[in-house]
Formats: structure tokens, C-alpha cells, sequence
């Protein structure tokens, strides 16, 4: 069945095709469900994919489709060719799996939207270059995805360009992911003129037999990361991510949830063995970064109100956590969290989508209360969803978070609390949310007039094109941590799938007090989510304190508004300076020598009249000259 991997990214790339040609002409919702059949079929092919390799031993779960030459340059000879191993395989099907239940909850999120086509021909595009991505068999053909994803991002995060903020929000997650890409091309460069191939087989292999130096592997894996922290919205890069909320709801679901911002955890852990291959402070920067990119989010997330809004920090705090268990060594850990991460915070982004669909477009939490009987399916699937990415057990939050906390402390005691701090504000500020949209008193009502309603405004419950995604990933978000229960390594399901590719690069802690003692952690960890939940309510349900809700944590710790001050002033000073230098010494200096060629061309040219006479005369001039030289000469 590897042989049809080619289909995978086939079919999200004809539905674009075919929407881009004919989309308005299928209409609505026909253009809607035809994109939606593409990830569909794209999910039950990688199904069988799955099952193929799984029927074979574990050394042999890995197989290439050459597709084509793609480029032969000198030495350098990259083919099209796609990678089906355990991790590509992973990723594609959830992506495939979310992907396919966000375009059906589209359908219904986007009706009456007159770009309503477009949209999904900007969602297939997106799918179709995810799958390149994940599937790449090289640095090259990941970077083709990587770059794909980059300009769909742009397309859907701005979609309803004619707002401003939308249009601004589309503009700096482009820009800022271009910062990131530097890194990814300069570490392609660099294994390039090291090893002479870019082939992630071969580059593994030479970090495994020692062929790659340590110095070189080093390099190689902190340019990754900074690509990475482009994606995967890492301090300081990660100031994109909570403006790209300006897109509609399936975007963010899609973008933040089980794909983009996944892809510098894929590209770290598929590149494992050249960080295991490189020096001890280049994981500890990693781990580092994603532990205060964590707990930074976290704070922030506690003061925001709009619903979104709290979301899209709480996934760059989950994206941080991801990182602290690859710089920690824990590469199944970190895959182990971005697949239960996908399947609850899909569920807690559409659900919120369902929310401002039933409001009436409204995004403020402070607008909000007692929806849970007017909303009782998206109100029970979102509370599902907080209590997994709570770490409340038996969810699936719990598990993968557990793990990862597990890893973190055999490595790093400060990084573990760290850990601990930001799961307990992760705890915090989704009860806050929860209550202040499904619980206490309705406040919709008292803000119909700003909707243009009169009387009573009463939100209402989505269609079940929307909802039924919802139960689905309700569903998984229960029972998602059974790939990985921490009981026995027989229930190691994922760890056991992922051996090929991350088991010599793994760290290993099973000599450490930690492993010894995990019922132990498990059970701090316990505690920490329940008193965390339980604040949250003495504040938001109970009004026992008054919340703490401080201006810098609402306005991110001021990090945007400086950034946006820093480019703005002293940044387009030095642009607009590095412009003037550019254009008149360096282009001052081209130009200037070419003027002065031609100048000196046009005097010279004036002496070639077309005159035989005067060209006879000077002739004898010339002769006489000489002669007068040389007789000159002869008498000295």
C-alpha cells in the first residue's frame, strides 16, 4: 500500500485545482463538500498506509516513492520523493483525521460567506502542503511544504482582507515566518556543503555513525530550531500566532490545533539524531526557550477575554511545553502531546466557534454566561476539552502532559517547576474561561443592541454539520491517552510505533529516582491541575477573591507593542538608512562607474568624424611624431 503515498498529497492538490476552476460554479454548499471529500479520501488512504507498516517488522517501516528527478545541479541531485515511516505517518493522519473533520464543520462555520469556494480551495492548498511537509523525503521537499504552508497561512488568516486587522494579522504571521525560514535554509546550505545531501536518511546516519561533527551537527540543529520557532510560535518569534485569531474560526482550528504550528516539533524530532549528535547546550537552549515560552503564554492567557484569544496563547504555552520535552530528550513525549494537544484544542477552537456562531459573531467572554442551556452540545464537548488539556485524568491531556513532566524532571529540576507552575495557570485560566462562558450569570442580553438586535437576543445551538466534529473530537480527546499509558511498557503503544525513528536519540531515564518514583510525579501533577480548577472557581464562580487580571498581562507583557514600537522607530530608521547606503554607495558606485565609462566613451567618440582627410592628417601627424622621436633619440 506505500506505493499509493502519493495520493495523499494528491487529493487536497486536485481539490484546489478543481476549485479554483469550477468552485463558484459547484456553489454552496456542494464546493464545500466536494473540498472535504479530499482530506477524507486523503485519510483512508494514509489508514492503509498505516496498517501496511504495521504488518511488518519494526526495522522495515520505512519505505521512499521516488516521484521524479527534481533537481539535478552539478553534485547536487534532490528527487520529488516522499517518506513513509512511522513519524510521516503519524502526522498525516492527524492531520488528514482533523483536517477532514474542520473543512465538514466549515461547511456549516462559513454559509452565506459570498468567498465561500475560495475558502476551501485555500484549506485544500493548506492540507495539500502539510502533507508535503510531514512526507518529505529531504530538507528540500519539506521546505516546499514549509514554505506552502507559510503563503496559505497569509491567504486564510486574512481572508476577510476588507478588515484592517485581519489584513495586518495575515502580513505579520508572513513576515515573521520568513525570520524563521532563514534558519531552515542556512542549516539545508550547511548539511549540503558538509555531507554533499540533504536526504534526512543520510544526515541521520552520519550524526549516528559520528561522520557528522558536533560542532557541525550543533550548528545544524539551533538553525533548525530557529525555523522551528518561526512555526511553532517560540519567544521571540511567536508574536504572529495570537493575531492570526483574526481569521475565521476554522482557520484557527486548523493553523493551531493540528498542523502549521506542529511542524518545527515534526522537523526537530525527525531531526533527532543531529541533535543527540550535537553539543549538551544545544538541547538545553531548547529546553530553555520551551519552558519560558510556556509559562510566558500561560500568564498572558489569564488576563485575556476574548475567547479566542485565550486559546491561541494557551497553544503557544502547549507549542512551549512540546519544546521542553524535545530539549529534555523525551522526542516520544513531545509527539505524544501534539496528537492529544490536536484532537482537545481542535475541540476547545471549533467549540469556541460555535460560541460566537450562536453569539451572533461575539468574541467577548465578558458578554457571555449561562450558555450551557442554550448550547448544551458545544457545551459539554468544550468542557471535555478543558478538562483535558486541564491534565484532569483520565483525559488525554493528562497523560501526554504527565509524561513529558516525568522527562523534564530526570533532566532538570528549575524546568520542571517551571513545568508545574505553567500547568497550573493552564488549569487557572481555562476554568476561568469555561465559567465565564457556560456558567454564572447571562450577560447576552444586556449587549443585544451592540448586534443590531431587539428585545430578547438569545443565543442558539449550531447545526449539526458543525457539532458533529465536535463529538468526534470530544471522543478522542477521552480516550486519546491509551497510545501511551504510563502503567507497564506494554501499553507503550506509541513509543513502541515510533522506535524506528527516535529510539537511539531518546533519553533514557529509567536508572533515575523519577521513573522509580512516577506514581509519585503523576500524583503532584494531580494536585497542581485540582488547585488550580479550584481557584479559578473561588474567583470566577464563588467571587471568594477578587481577579487578578493586571494590564501588562492583558497586553502580553507590553513584548508586541514593543516590537511593534522597536520596527517601527529605530528598526525603519536603520532599514530606511541600510536603504539610502544601498542606493547611493553601493548602486552610487555601480552607476557612477558607468557613467563615467560612457562619458569618457563620448569625448572619445567626438575624434571619429567619418573624414578621410582628417584622419589622413593625423596619420601624418603621428608619423611626424615618431620621426622627430627618433631623430631626437639619435642626436641625445
Amino acid at each position: 500500500m506505500t506505493d499509493l503515498l502519493w495520493l495523499l498529497p494528491a487529493f487536497p492538490l486536485v481539490g484546489a485545482l478543481v476549485l479554483m476552476v469550477f468552485g463558484r460554479r459547484m456553489g454552496e454548499p456542494r464546493s464545500g463538500l466536494f473540498a472535504s471529500a479530499m482530506p477524507i479520501a486523503s485519510f483512508l488512504v494514509t489508514m492503509m498506509v498505516y496498517f501496511d507498516l504495521l504488518s511488518r517488522p519494526s526495522e522495515e517501516r520505512s519505505t521512499v516513492v521516488t516521484l521524479f528527478e527534481w533537481m539535478p545541479v552539478g553534485s547536487l541531485h534532490i528527487d520529488l520523493a516522499l517518506l513513509a515511516d512511522p513519524l510521516s505517518v503519524t502526522m498525516a493522519l492527524f492531520i488528514t483525521g482533523i483536517g477532514s473533520l474542520i473543512h465538514l464543520y466549515a461547511v456549516g462555520y462559513m454559509h452565506g460567506d459570498p468567498n465561500f469556494s475560495k475558502f476551501f480551495l485555500y484549506l485544500n492548498l493548506f492540507v495539500f502542503s502539510m502533507l508535503m511537509l510531514v512526507l518529505g523525503e529531504n530538507l528540500l521537499v519539506t521546505f516546499l511544504g514549509w514554505e506552502g504552508v507559510g503563503a496559505c497561512s497569509y491567504f486564510l488568516i486574512s481572508f476577510w482582507h476588507t478588515r484592517n486587522s485581519a489584513a495586518v494579522a495575515g502580513k505579520k504571521a508572513f513576515v515573521t515566518n520568513r525570520i524563521g525560514d532563514f534558519g531552515v535554509m542556512t542549516a539545508m546550505f550547511l548539511a549540503f556543503s558538509t555531507l554533499g545531501t540533504i536526504s534526512y536518511s543520510s544526515i541521520n546516519e552520519a550524526a549516528h555513525s559520528g561522520a557528522l561533527a558536533p560542532v557541525t551537527a550543533t550548528a545544524i540543529a539551533l538553525l533548525l530550531f530557529v525555523g522551528a520557532m518561526g512555526k511553532s510560535a517560540q519567544l521571540p518569534l511567536y508574536l504572529w500566532l495570537p493575531d492570526a485569531m483574526e481569521g475565521p474560526t476554522p482557520v484557527s482550528a486548523l493553523i493551531h490545533a493540528a498542523t502549521m504550528v506542529t511542524s518545527g516539533v515534526f522537523l526537530m524530532t525527525r531531526m533527532s539524531p543531529v541533535l543527540h549528535a550535537s553539543y549538551e547546550f544545544a538541547p538545553t537552549i531548547i529546553a530553555v526557550v520551551g519552558a519560558a515560552t510556556a509559562l510566558y503564554a500561560a500568564t498572558v492567557a489569564v488576563a485575556q477575554n476574548d475567547i479566542k484569544k485565550v486559546l491561541a496563547y494557551s497553544t503557544v504555552s502547549q507549542l512551549g511545553y512540546m519544546f521542553l520535552a524535545i530539549g529534555s530528550g523525551a522526542y516520544v513525549a513531545a509527539i505524544f502531546h501534539m496528537i492529544t494537544h490536536a484532537f482537545f484544542k481542535a475541540l476547545l477552537f471549533l467549540g469556541s466557534g460555535s460560541v460566537i456562531h450562536g453569539m451572533h459573531h461575539e468574541q467577548d467572554m465578558r458578554r457571555m454566561g449561562a450558555l450551557r442551556k442554550l448550547m448544551p452540545v458545544t457545551a459539554i464537548t468544550f468542557i471535555i476539552g478543558w478538562l483535558a488539556i486541564a491534565g484532569v485524568p483520565p483525559f488525554a491531556g493528562f497523560w501526554s502532559k504527565d509524561e513529558i513532566l516525568l522527562y523534564v524532571y530526570a533532566n532538570n529540576r528549575f524546568l520542571y517547576v517551571v513545568g508545574l507552575v505553567t500547568a497550573l495557570l493552564t488549569a487557572y485560566y481555562m476554568t476561568r474561561q469555561v465559567i465565564m462562558v457556560f456558567y454564572g450569570k447571562a450577560k447576552w442580553n444586556d449587549h443585544a443592541s451592540d448586534h443590531g438586535a431587539h428585545g430578547d437576543f438569545t443565543p442558539h445551538e449550531s447545526p449539526k454539520i458543525m457539532l458533529f466534529p465536535l463529538v468526534v473530537l470530544a471522543f478522542l480527546s477521552v480516550v486519546g491517552g491509551a497510545m501511551q499509558l504510563p502503567f507497564t511498557k506494554k501499553l507503550h503503544f506509541l513509543e513502541h510505533w515510533l522506535a524506528p525513528i527516535t529510539e537511539e536519540s531518546e533519553a533514557h531515564i529509567g536508572e533515575t529516582w523519577a521513573y522509580h518514583n512516577k506514581y509519585i510525579l503523576l500524583g503532584v501533577a494531580v494536585v497542581v491541575a485540582t488547585v488550580g480548577i479550584l481557584a479559578a472557581f473561588a474567583v470566577y464562580a464563588k467571587g471568594k477573591f477578587k481577579a487578578i487580571e493586571p494590564k501588562v498581562l492583558e497586553q502580553a507583557w507590553y513584548y508586541d507593542a514593543g516590537a511593534s514600537k522597536l520596527v517601527g522607530g529605530p528598526g525603519a530608521a536603520l532599514f530606511n538608512g541600510i536603504a539610502w547606503v544601498d542606493a547611493n554607495i553601493v548602486d552610487g558606485a555601480v552607476n557612477g562607474t558607468a557613467t563615467l565609462v560612457r562619458n569618457i566613451g563620448g569625448t572619445v567618440r567626438k575624434a571619429q568624424t567619418g573624414f578621410v582627410r582628417s584622419y589622413a592628417a593625423l596619420m601624418a601627424i603621428g608619423f611626424v611624431a615618431v620621426l622627430a622621436w627618433f631623430i631626437y633619440r639619435g642626436v641625445a
